[in-house]
């Protein structure tokens, strides 16, 4: 059986993270992709540690199921030849700073005049439009902008860092697939494609959307620690006696109810749903005296039978080999151009 994206065709101009991203998708999709490469520039996660001969694991997992073709795009007879390419290719993706494009001649007017049909996206950190197009930025300047990073964290710690690159991956990559698939279903009716612009900080600001709806509707900006899922309630991470850590999810009172008999505190659940914040603090402080009693594995072992929303925080490697990975397939041996096999993380997105 082919794959759902089987015969679709993307140009890929794009590095680091967002588009690579967004491209792979794609390609473990089933599309073919030809990434563009320039002659004297090395993308920048090929170096990333830890690496895998001369590439790095992370652009060796970025860029699987694509093709490669090095250009030097400011030679005449390289924007011909992607002027010839385009007009037999359905998909353009391209991350450079908005004009980039232009300056080369490889804009969407004058690519979509070679190909009607040409569905042409552009990632950016600010868009191709308004008072930041020209800015320089990254995932951090994204989620500062757009307000996510101002109730991410705790009022001890501030804004924290997250483990992956919400606005790059969530915001960049994954609007953009879901625009370039939507721009593929009405090319279908009208004929034609269309200009996409994706930018990273429209996207995160759009994935505040349930604590930050009452921040645009009445001006009401949720709290460093203080929304129900951000540190304003129970729900969080406990350190455990040997260092590790639980996390507990435990909201809905049926979760919650067991989740404080185990831990021999029943007459807790009263405070678990008081609206005091002072009152939820100390309940946290109580909650910790109690998990850092026990290593973890004393905890998994009770927990385990326990269907409470309680579960350990796991290490990357960890994961990997967990059975609930095995069974849903999310790592796979991958066979390089060598004829060597690694392991990498597999697609998440299952078709039956």
């Amino acid at each position: 059986m082919s794959k759902p994206l089987t015969g679709l065709k993307v140009l890929d101009f794009s590095s680091l993270l967002p588009g690579p991203y967004a491209t792979g998708l794609l390609a473990d999709m089933g599309a073919e992709v030809l990434r563009i490469d320039p002659p004297d520039r090395q993308d920048m996660v090929k170096s990333v540690k830890p690496a895998f001969k001369d590439s790095s694991y992370a652009y060796l997992t970025l860029q699987r199921n694509k093709q490669s073709r090095t250009l030097d795009l400011k030679q005449p007879t390289a924007i011909a030849q992607i002027k010839s390419l385009v007009a037999e290719y359905d998909i353009l993706v391209e991350q450079f700073r908005p004009g980039v494009m232009a300056k080369l001649g490889l804009d969407f007017d004058t690519l979509s005049a070679v190909n009607p049909k040409l569905i042409y996206c552009s990632i950016s950190g600010y868009g191709q439009t308004g008072p930041y197009k020209d800015k320089a930025g990254h995932d951090i300047n994204y989620l500062a902008l757009s307000g996510l990073a101002s109730f991410s964290g705790t009022k001890e710690t501030g804004p924290v860092l997250s483990g992956t690159q919400i606005a790059d991956i969530a915001g960049g990559s994954h609007h953009a697939v879901m625009a370039i698939l939507a721009a593929v279903i009405q090319r279908s009716t009208t004929g034609l494609g269309q200009h996409l612009d994706i930018s990273m900080t429209d996207a995160a600001f759009a994935l505040t959307g349930i604590f930050g709806a009452g921040a645009v509707g009445l001006g009401v900006d949720p709290d460093l620690g203080g929304t129900l899922l951000n540190g304003g309630s129970f729900y969080g991470y406990y350190q455990t006696l040997d260092g590790r850590y639980l996390s507990v999810g435990s909201l809905e009172p049926k979760f919650a109810r067991l989740f404080f008999q185990t831990l021999g505190q029943a007459d807790w659940l009263e405070r678990a749903f008081s609206s005091d914040n002072t009152q939820q603090s100390l309940l946290k402080q109580d909650i910790s005296e109690v998990i850092r009693q026990r290593t973890l594995r004393d905890w998994l072992a009770l927990f385990a039978p326990l269907d409470a929303c309680v579960e350990p925080v796991l290490t990357v490697s960890e994961a990997a080999k967990s059975p609930l990975m095995a069974e849903r397939n999310m790592v796979k041996e991958i066979t390089l151009d060598t004829g060597e096999n690694i392991k990498q993380i597999a697609a998440a997105i299952k078709f039956s």
